[in-house]
């Protein structure tokens, strides 16, 4: 186990970067806060239930296992596992054991989830539209695209958390 720097050793921010850093962190707080607002309000979801039914909804079957699934949704299995749980009592997701691997379950968006995303999803893009892209310039919109790119890949080299690059629900 690594020893974490003292006053001395620390690689400390510049002012430029304390306050990219400062603003990073309050988009951070606040914009997961502003999704789920809007998605509680107008669908009665949150913004991460909202994100179980978008990544079961991008696939063919509309089918994921339980680990790809809260990966993709940047998620732990734990806090997935209570997700899916209320998203099943709404009739939105049902679980089933796999069929390649009896040891593994499996997320299934229902019909009824699939009517859900389908109504939410455009409150949701018109919002996200509203708070992120209407405020960038189309170069802008790139470059934070490639900085979240970067910063995913500090946080997890594996890079597993790949989100369908031409998804219209999310």
């Amino acid at each position: 186990m690594t020893t974490p720097p003292g006053p001395d050793d620390a690689r400390w921010l510049s002012s430029a970067e304390n306050l990219t850093w400062l603003r990073l962190s309050e988009v951070m707080i606040r914009l997961p806060a502003a999704l789920d607002a809007q998605l509680t309000r107008d669908a009665g979801i949150s913004f991460y239930e909202y994100m179980v039914l978008a990544m079961l909804s991008e696939q063919d079957d509309r089918t994921l296992g339980m680990g790809q699934l809260a990966r993709l949704t940047s998620g732990s299995l734990s806090r997935l596992s209570h997700v899916v749980k209320r998203l099943e009592k709404q009739g939105y997701v049902r679980r089933e054991a796999s069929q390649h691997d009896r040891r593994h379950t499996n997320a299934i968006l229902t019909d009824a989830g699939l009517d859900k995303i389908v109504a939410s999803a455009p409150g949701h893009v018109e919002t996200v539209r509203h708070l992120v892209f209407d405020a960038l310039s189309p170069d802008q919109s790139d470059s934070l695209r490639e900085a979240a790119t970067l910063i995913r890949h500090q946080i997890d080299p594996s890079d597993e958390w790949k989100l369908a690059p031409d998804s219209p629900t999310v």
